[in-house]
């Protein structure tokens, strides 16, 4: 008979994004995950197979949690705008340091030459997009934008603005990042508001 898990493939998952964020896709051992999560490394091949196939699992929790943040801003803010940006600022709270950053575009380089990977990666992106141009619709709708706004198309300049500023705040390393995501946005926003 087999043992029963005592702990679950989400906080595996946790413990091994964890160690990502310090180490990268190309340091990152099964024996790093294994030490953070309390588990040994058979177990992790039990459950994962492999070092790609727990990099894979992280890119499908990913992919799952894209519209997590959405959804929690969304209980805390009324304002669509105010939802928006307290969406983006949990979306990056994963990047601290610079070299955690460094770390993220070093599993970009994955997502960009791995097809599943990518698959991941683009479903993750498109998520994103449809949850931020919903928020614009109803900024729309509530006559926060102007009418002239098209919340599809802004809200892929949203998109876009928001991965400049992660980039650029990790060069620069210029304040707090989540206080830089609102100002970059609010400036795109600025002209469409009302």
């Amino acid at each position: 008979m087999a043992r029963p898990r005592t702990t679950s493939d989400e906080a595996i998952l946790a413990a091994a994004a964890r160690a990502l964020g310090r180490m990268g896709p190309g340091r990152l051992t099964l024996g790093v995950v294994a030490e953070e999560s309390g588990l040994s490394p058979a177990t992790l091949v039990q459950r994962f197979g492999s070092k790609r196939g727990l990099l894979l699992a992280l890119a499908r929790r990913a992919e799952d949690g894209a519209r997590e943040p959405f959804e929690r801003a969304r209980r805390d803010h009324q304002n669509p705008l105010d939802t928006l940006h307290a969406a983006l600022a949990d979306l990056a709270r994963g990047v601290r340091t610079p070299e955690e950053m460094a770390n993220s575009l070093a599993f970009l380089q994955l997502d960009l030459t791995d097809p599943e990977f990518r698959a991941h990666a683009a479903a993750h992106a498109h998520a994103m997009r449809d949850q931020i141009a919903a928020l614009l619709s109803e900024a729309s709708a509530a006559g926060l934008l102007t009418p002239a706004a098209d919340p599809r198309r802004l809200a892929r300049a949203v998109q876009v603005a928001y991965n400049g500023t992660l980039i650029v705040w990790a060069l620069t390393g210029d304040g707090d990042l989540a206080a830089a995501l609102r100002e970059d946005v609010g400036d795109l926003l600025a002209p469409h508001r009302t």
